[in-house]
């Protein structure tokens, strides 16, 4: 697929998407999404791609779902609005679906605003970086919505229920340095050093076990919603599978070599 809407490169093993509309401030539409989805499976599939870092093009990361697809909704006949409703919904949860689950490390680098599905969207990450410019908000009270991004799922595990409650009911944003303070960002560092300094992190994690990384990453995003008993047994069998690895065997064999006195 040629993009239009995103731009994508690789370098040291790290993935880079760009959302790419900024006079748009890099709103998702529908054929935005169909490009990300894309490039997503392109990043699961190549085992030469070992990280992802996810950033917005000019002063947003993303606004949130494209205002065309409102008006759409509301110019559309009664009787099929709740079903092309569900349909747009589909495309929206695959697309989150693929990130949340993407079998490699996954940063958001949180260049400026991320509103309604872009701050979903940076939460399906498993880190999200920012500076002083960077600012999220749930927005979609304002709109007589629910978050449909994943942020009922993603924020009660960020900052506890009662705080995604507040964010959520309230819509209200939420700037650099409280996101930090709550945990909504990992990281902060300068504006001018967002983006290199999120590829740097992402070269870092994908130095890791590629096949322990996606296995633990799979029953991590379980954790909360499984038993004890049941992680432990998802842990076994993924343990199972390290053991027999490349990374697993070079690793011992130079631990061994190591403690043994060879070179």
């Amino acid at each position: 697929m040629t993009y239009q809407l995103i731009e994508f490169s690789v370098a040291s093993g790290v993935a880079t998407i760009v959302l790419d509309r900024p006079d748009r401030r890099n709103a998702m539409s529908d054929e935005m999404r169909s490009e990300f989805v894309d490039a997503l499976q392109r990043v699961a599939a190549d085992g030469a791609i070992r990280a992802l870092v996810l950033t917005g093009r000019g002063s947003a990361f993303c606004a949130g779902g494209d205002i065309s697809g409102m008006k759409r909704r509301l110019d559309a006949p009664q009787g099929e609005v709740a079903f092309n409703g569900w349909s747009r919904q589909q495309g929206v949860h695959r697309a989150q679906t693929l990130l949340l689950n993407l079998p490699k490390p996954t940063i958001a680098a949180v260049n400026g605003a991320a509103a309604g599905l872009g701050a979903d969207t940076a939460l399906a990450c498993d880190f999200l970086i920012g500076s002083e410019r960077s600012k999220l908000t749930w927005s979609y009270i304002r709109r007589g919505l629910i978050p449909d991004g994943g942020g009922l799922y993603f924020l009660p595990r960020r900052v506890g229920l009662a705080k995604a409650k507040e964010l959520i009911f309230t819509g209200r944003m939420v700037e650099a340095e409280e996101a930090l303070a709550l945990g909504i960002l990992d990281r902060k560092v300068a504006a001018s050093e967002l983006l290199p300094a999120a590829q740097a992190w992402a070269a870092e994690l994908a130095l890791a076990s590629p096949t322990a990384l996606a296995l633990g990453k799979g029953i991590l995003n379980q954790t909360f919603e499984r038993s004890a008993h049941e992680i432990f047994g998802l842990g076994s069998q993924a343990q199972a599978i390290c053991y027999t690895s490349a990374e697993h065997r070079d690793a011992v064999v130079a631990f061994l070599s190591k403690s043994s006195g060879k070179e």
